[in-house]
């Protein structure tokens, strides 16, 4: 057991539609546990990469729609080494937002599909991607809605069609198994029990190893 690969856990959706809350609640369930935990967020804004995006997503500064896709890549890259490290170790690495994220919301700006894809090409595959369903109307409704750039009704839903072809393209590469949706209009403490229901298995019994996503 002490030798058991560990897990990467990826949680996706809509602003405003709980993914911070849930990774919160599911980190101190499996501290509680005396599991190994580490939580990752997306875009990492502690990094050099990270502040460029941060100053972006808070209006501050203006680039170019390829290139800050290019920077939400390689944000990811910057983690990807530690990822892989910390999972290999035993350690369950819960990530908040990460490729998938990237892909829909520069897609429903308008960029090519395929695009969008190639720069993640290779990055840690996660063992599971949970995937929080809520209409945008809802999301809209909640606090704090609108302090960033994309946190608008329209642009919500644009990201919620892409994130449609972005789960099929996912299935169709790496598997069903690989992405999971759960419906996130229920209380806190339902989508948590939904959500510890889905991922519990990947937890107990991982892989022998991480993929690489779309390979």
């Amino acid at each position: 057991m002490a030798n058991q690969r560990g897990a990467f856990i990826v949680f996706e959706g809509l602003d405003r539609s709980g993914k911070s809350t849930q990774v919160g609640a599911l980190v101190a369930r499996l501290q509680r546990e005396g599991r190994k935990v580490r939580l990752q967020k997306f875009p990492d804004r502690t990094t050099r990469i990270g502040g460029m995006i941060d100053a972006y997503l808070q209006s501050k500064s203006e680039l170019d729609d390829h290139s800050i896709h290019l920077l939400f890549s390689a944000n990811r890259w910057e983690c990807a080494n530690a990822i892989e490290r910390d999972v290999s170790s035993g350690t369950i690495v819960i990530a908040d937002r990460y490729a998938f994220s990237g892909i829909a919301f520069s897609a429903a700006k308008g960029l090519s599909f395929q695009y969008c894809l190639n720069p993640d090409t290779g990055l840690p595959l996660p063992d599971r991607t949970v995937y929080l369903t809520l209409s945008p109307e809802v999301a809209a409704s909640r606090g704090a809605y609108g302090e960033e750039r994309y946190e608008t009704l329209e642009m919500q839903k644009r990201v919620r069609e892409q994130f449609t072809l972005v789960a099929e393209e996912t299935r169709r590469r790496h598997g069903d198994d690989r992405w999971a949706e759960i419906n996130a209009d229920g209380t806190v403490e339902e989508v948590e029990a939904l959500i510890w229901e889905n991922i519990q298995p990947v937890i107990m019994e991982p892989l022998q190893c991480l993929g690489k996503l779309w390979t």
